[in-house]
């Protein structure tokens, strides 16, 4: 975990202030991929190249055609192992299924390199276990990857309700719908479940940034009537906070694969005064065409990829803490964990 020094500032030599270096004269920041198994490592690469002080090092994955494609796609080079590829980097960004996060993470922390993993940063209660005490070990700062956080419209979500003007939360209902992404993500041996371990964990931790309280109850029902298989396509779960309110989350892989985008998040919060909500990806213009497919969407507005991996950058320099603090990542799996011990014991638990 990152030390923080809670502002204070360490002393200098000289006792002033350092020149300021133009960006042309920093050093490049030196990041690799420890598996692209997850899509999301082609919007974090995206976000990366646009930052004129990075460099993608490098790739390694377990299955070479993988590696290969992506490597291929960016120019850059195929490690045969995590540790040849960890030695030339500053930082790793761990996009591996989920079941694998944790011996990723523990590659970049015997040598000391800052991790962003993606999410759930834990698919299980053994992994977050161990991964505590891959951390008491090494203390490298581990970044989530939430990059929910760093939407426009959640941004003008928390502004307005933080303003108090509607008075506090009474209920939320929250969505984060998909398609189904198959693969990997329907094998539980890599996935750690199904729907509720791949899509809860954003809008809990979106909760937590607007509510700054944690859950004492999650109650959680799941089925399978998508697409009749045995693992979880569908999932609702409700919280229960100390204050009273309490929230519901719909993290279902119910939209067709012909859905205009991969899914939603959405939120809408009953105040004491009003309602709030929110569409996060509703920044968009649809356009319709004579002859083949009738509609389409041109999207517009905050990349939240490129939010996330800049903030990144800046902890691989020394610049900041991660933003997207390990207990904050530990937190939210622990609610999707939570939600299948509800539904095996078939009554609310705690996380």
């Amino acid at each position: 975990m990152y030390v923080s020094t809670q502002g204070k500032v360490p002393a200098r030599r000289d006792a002033g202030i350092p020149p300021v270096r133009a960006e042309s004269d920093r050093m490049a920041v030196g990041i690799g991929f420890l598996s692209v198994a997850h899509m999301h490592s082609h919007g974090y690469a995206a976000g990366l190249r646009r930052l004129p002080e990075v460099e993608i090092r490098g790739v390694w994955d377990d299955d070479a055609d993988r590696a290969r494609s992506f490597a291929e796609s960016l120019g850059v080079r195929v490690f045969e192992s995590p540790g040849a590829l960890v030695a030339e980097c500053d930082g790793l960004i761990v996009t591996s299924e989920n079941l694998r996060h944790v011996e990723m993470v523990e590659h970049a922390a015997l040598a000391g390199k800052p991790v962003l993993c993606e999410k759930p940063l834990v698919a299980s209660e053994t992994d977050a276990r161990r991964l505590e005490q891959v951390l008491r070990k090494s203390n490298i700062p581990l970044m989530t990857a939430f990059p929910c956080r760093y939407a426009s419209a959640f941004g003008a979500l928390r502004r307005r309700y933080q303003a108090g003007e509607l008075g506090k939360a009474l209920a939320v209902c929250a969505t984060n719908h998909g398609t189904c992404p198959f693969g990997w993500f329907v094998d539980p041996s890599k996935s750690g479940g199904g729907a509720m371990i791949d899509h809860v964990v954003h809008v809990a931790d979106l909760l937590w940034v607007l509510l700054g309280e944690e859950p004492a109850s999650v109650f959680a029902q799941t089925g399978n009537r998508m697409y009749g298989q045995t693992w979880e396509d569908t999932a609702m779960l409700t919280l229960g906070y100390p204050s009273g309110l309490f929230a519901t989350i719909d993290s279902s892989w119910s939209r067709p694969e012909t859905f205009k985008t991969w899914g939603d998040v959405t939120m809408t919060i009953v105040c004491e005064r009003g309602v709030l909500e929110m569409d996060m990806f509703a920044q968009e213009i649809g356009h319709y065409r004579k002859g083949g497919t009738t509609y389409g969407v041109a999207f517009y507005g905050s990349d939240m990829d490129a939010g996330l991996v800049e903030d990144f950058v800046r902890v691989v320099r020394g610049e900041t803490p991660p933003p997207i603090p390990t207990e904050d990542g530990l937190r939210a799996a622990k609610i999707a964990l939570a939600g299948y011990r509800s539904v095996a014991e078939g009554r609310p638990v705690a996380p």
